[in-house]
C-alpha cells in the first residue's frame, strides 16, 4: 500500500502536449496523479464550458494511461478576484469558480485549489475582503453541493501568505467543504520577512490541510526556482505536514522553455520522494 500519492503541476511540461501526452508524461516521470490548471489565459478558462463529450474523452484517457487527474489549481481568480471592487468581476470569478467545480466533479478531481486573494490588480479594502469571504462562502456551499474539496492557496502578498491567515477564513466559513492548501515556497517567503518560524505556521492549519505544494523559492522571489537552490526546508517542512496526516503532495514548477524540462520533473520527483519515503 503506497503510504502517499504525488501530483505533478501541468505547466511543469511543454502546454503544446495533449491530454494524453501530459498524461502520459506524468505517468513515466514517476508521478501518481496529475494537477490540471484553469488559469486567466483564454484557453484555460475555456476548459471550464468543454462539451459532455470532451469531459468524457479525459476521463477515458486516464482509464487508459491509468493516471488520474487529481486535483485543480483555479489561477484564474487572480484577474477574475472574489474580492473585486467590480461587481462584473465578482460575478466572472464566481462563474468560474463554480463551473471549475463542476468540471472537476465531472472528471473525478477530488482537490479544486483556490488562490487566497481577495483581490489580485488593486488595492485590498475592507469592502474587497467582505466580497471575497461572502463568495467563498458560495463556493463552499458549491463544494458541498458537489462533493468537491476547496483549499486555499497561500499566496505571495500580505492577504493569505501564511496558513494561520488562511485558517482565519476557514474558521469563519465553517464548512467541511473548505480547507487550506498550503505553498511552501510563499510561506517561507512569509517567514523569513516576518521573521517566524515557517513550521509552527504550518502548524496552526493542523485538521484544516488537505495537500502540500511543494515550490522552492528564494526571498523576495516566488516562481521559477530551480528546487534546492532556494531557501526552501523541504525536510522539515515534509515532516510537520506528514505529522499533521498530509499524504497528497505536489510538485510545483513551471516550463520555461529549456529543452530538459523534462530531467527538472524527473529531479523534482526523485529528490522529493527521497524525503516523504523517510517519514513514519
Amino acid at each position: 500500500m503506497k503510504k502517499y500519492k504525488i501530483g505533478l503541476y501541468e505547466k511543469a511540461m511543454r502546454n503544446t502536449l495533449t491530454w494524453r501526452e501530459k498524461l502520459k508524461c506524468t505517468k513515466e516521470n514517476g508521478y501518481d496523479y496529475l494537477e490540471i490548471s484553469i488559469d486567466a489565459s483564454e484557453e484555460k478558462i475555456n476548459r471550464i464550458y468543454m462539451s459532455a463529450d470532451e469531459r468524457r474523452e479525459i476521463v477515458d484517457t486516464t482509464f487508459e494511461i491509468g493516471l488520474p487527474i487529481g486535483s485543480m489549481s483555479v489561477s484564474a481568480l487572480t484577474k477574475y478576484a472574489l474580492g473585486d471592487s467590480s461587481e462584473e468581476v465578482r460575478k466572472k470569478a464566481m462563474e468560474i469558480m463554480e463551473k471549475s467545480i463542476e468540471l472537476a466533479a465531472d472528471l473525478g478531481i477530488r482537490t479544486v485549489m483556490l488562490p487566497g486573494y481577495d483581490i489580485y490588480f488593486g488595492e485590498s479594502t475592507v469592502e474587497t475582503k467582505h466580497y471575497f469571504l461572502e463568495n467563498v462562502k458560495k463556493a463552499a456551499h458549491i463544494g458541498a453541493r458537489e462533493g468537491v474539496l476547496l483549499g486555499f492557496e497561500t499566496m505571495e502578498n500580505n492577504f493569505m501568505n501564511t496558513t494561520g491567515k488562511g485558517v482565519k477564513y476557514v474558521s469563519m466559513v465553517e464548512s467541511p467543504y473548505l480547507k487550506i492548501y498550503p505553498d511552501t515556497g510563499n510561506i517561507t517567503n512569509a517567514a523569513v520577512l516576518d521573521k517566524h518560524d515557517v513550521c509552527e505556521d504550518l502548524g496552526l492549519g493542523k485538521g484544516k490541510l488537505i495537500a502540500l505544494h511543494l515550490k522552492e523559492t528564494s526571498p523576495g522571489i516566488f516562481r521559477e526556482v530551480p528546487f534546492f537552490s532556494g531557501h526552501v526546508e523541504f525536510e522539515r517542512l515534509i515532516s510537520t505536514a506528514w505529522n499533521m496526516g498530509v499524504r497528497r503532495y505536489v510538485t510545483e514548477l513551471w516550463d520555461v522553455g529549456q529543452p530538459n524540462w523534462e530531467d527538472d520533473i524527473r529531479f523534482a520527483n526523485k529528490s522529493m520522494r527521497e524525503i516523504l519515503d523517510r517519514q513514519n
